[in-house]
């Protein structure tokens, strides 16, 4: 840490607060959900635009068929995560839709067991069922207000483990590109995959109000470029486990400022499902975290 001038810690609240406005923004923003996605990273992959063009445009050379077919894969599922995520919070609160989300890690450990057979500890397995059965209390005390926001419920699952395909189809090109080129890529191909949905969908892309113009813009600098690259910037003097620990505090600050801003109560079942869910997403990527030291020490030790 004495390399940088600024905290990473500090980098990392900054990042946690930004991505926290992220549902905030959307949900008050009078545009169709495909539009909102549409915008939020069409401003984003402009903004990046120079950049790209300045310094990373021989990087495209490097890119392989397979690469390029990751690439789209992951910028779909990307584009779908936006659309299911945004149209939940039409049913459902911000703090349950983003607690909901928060399930992320799961989604992964599942799909590395079922794709790469990777095993699992009985403490994951406990930790699996702990966040589990907290989606479901947030799920009951949601079909007991009202069906629509069990439905928003669903959404933000399906999303949920639709930015974890994301992930893992990205993560093999992202180790061999750029963070800028791989972004760029992704959020290019994500860009157009909303752009043919919305005109499928007949959603129109304008016109829209100023306040609404102001939120698509916000939404790409705020959670976007300044939320996800000062994690990207933290992980250089931190590991993932702690910044996918300080990234549980999401739904927390999106409460919050739902609260205060949305005038958004948080009912019993939310607040107690929750904590159950942190608490347990908490447990599992602790695990995790043991789990890789101890492995890494082992092949210390063999080498």
């Amino acid at each position: 840490m004495s390399d940088t001038k600024i905290n990473p810690y500090a980098a990392l609240a900054i990042g946690v607060i930004s991505v926290s406005t992220s549902a905030i923004l959307v949900k008050v923003s009078t545009a169709p959900s495909g539009v909102i996605a549409f915008y939020r990273l069409f401003f984003s992959v402009l903004f990046m635009l120079p950049v790209f063009l300045i310094k990373y445009v021989p990087e495209l050379r490097s890119i392989t068929k397979r690469d390029w077919i990751f690439s789209i894969v992951a910028g779909v599922f990307l584009a779908f995560h936006f659309i299911l995520w945004f149209e939940s919070l039409n049913y459902t609160s911000v703090a349950s839709s983003t607690v909901l989300v928060t399930l992320q890690p799961l989604f992964a450990f599942l799909g590395t067991y079922f794709f790469f057979k990777e095993k699992f500890s009985w403490k994951a397995i406990l930790s699996g069922l702990i966040a589990i059965f907290g989606s479901v209390i947030i799920s009951w005390g949601d079909f007991q207000i009202s069906g629509s926001a069990l439905f928003g419920d669903i959404l933000a699952l399906i999303a949920c483990a639709l930015i974890t395909a994301y992930l893992m189809f990205g993560q093999t090109v992202r180790k061999r590109l750029s963070l800028v080129t791989y972004t760029f890529v992704v959020y290019s191909i994500s860009t157009i995959t909303l752009f043919i949905y919305v005109l499928i969908m007949q959603e129109p892309l304008i016109p829209y109000g100023t306040s609404d113009w102001v939120y698509f813009i916000l939404l790409a600098l705020v959670p976007t470029l300044l939320g996800h690259t000062l994690f990207n910037w933290s992980i250089k003097w931190l590991s993932t486990s702690t910044i996918s620990m300080a990234i549980l505090f999401e739904p927390i600050g999106a409460a919050l400022l739902a609260y205060f801003l949305l005038q958004e109560y948080v009912v019993w079942t939310q607040l107690l499902g929750g904590v159950v869910v942190i608490g347990g997403v908490s447990l599992f990527l602790l695990d995790e975290r043991r789990v890789r030291m101890k492995e890494l020490k082992n092949k210390t030790i063999s080498q």
